[in-house]
């Protein structure tokens, strides 16, 4: 009996970020019959306007929250050096762009480095330009798709599947098994208490 896990995040969701070793973690652990897949939750619309002084203050200190409750690593010059806005859709569209050249998971980890440890601007297009180039991509069949309707088809149709799974916070994991939908708990600190929440579904 197959089953799907439906790993539910944001490229620039700073509790992904922190959740990253545990999940990787997971991947490694997970039974062969399991497959995983990535959906875009799409934590902030499309929006150019820089984000208010508050929200900056607000996002700091949820970076430092982390950072003591899970040793995640931050570099806090992005603060200073970037204009941050609160828009996480570009990011989503350049993971599924990349998927497309079967890199997805690649730009999703270059997004967070070049965001929490690189002090790059994560939502803006040269950026995931860069990091496609980083990463071997046909950067000019990437610039097209980034930009282009099969992507956005695509990220459109990640949404209505969150939303159909009730998955509204980030990161979330679901399990599919012979088409019922399981919401399963997510550690932040340990694989194997989300393994064995796994394992009594599938049993």
């Amino acid at each position: 009996m197959k089953a799907k896990l439906y790993y539910i995040h944001d490229p620039m969701c700073s509790w992904c970020w922190g959740y990253k070793p545990t999940w990787e973690k997971l991947k490694a652990q997970l039974p062969e019959r399991i497959d995983v897949e990535y959906l875009m939750g799409g934590l902030a619309p499309d929006n150019t306007e820089p984000m208010p002084s508050e929200m900056k203050a607000m996002l700091e200190q949820t970076w430092r929250r982390i950072e003591a409750q899970l040793g995640t690593s931050f570099n806090y010059d992005f603060w200073q050096q970037c204009q941050p806005v609160r828009t996480t859709y570009p990011a989503c569209r350049a993971v599924i762009a990349a998927q497309l050249q079967g890199k997805g998971e690649a730009m999703i980890t270059a997004i967070q480095e070049a965001y929490y440890l690189r002090a790059m601007e994560p939502h803006v297009t040269n950026t995931h330009v860069l990091l496609a180039k980083e990463l071997g991509l046909d950067v000019e069949q990437f610039s097209q798709d980034i930009v282009g309707d099969e992507v956005q088809t695509e990220f459109s149709r990640q949404l209505s599947f969150c939303q159909m799974l009730g998955a509204h916070s980030f990161p979330s994991l679901v399990l599919s098994v012979e088409e019922q939908f399981y919401a399963v708990p997510i550690s932040y600190t340990s694989a194997e208490k989300t393994l064995q929440a796994i394992q009594q579904q599938l049993n």
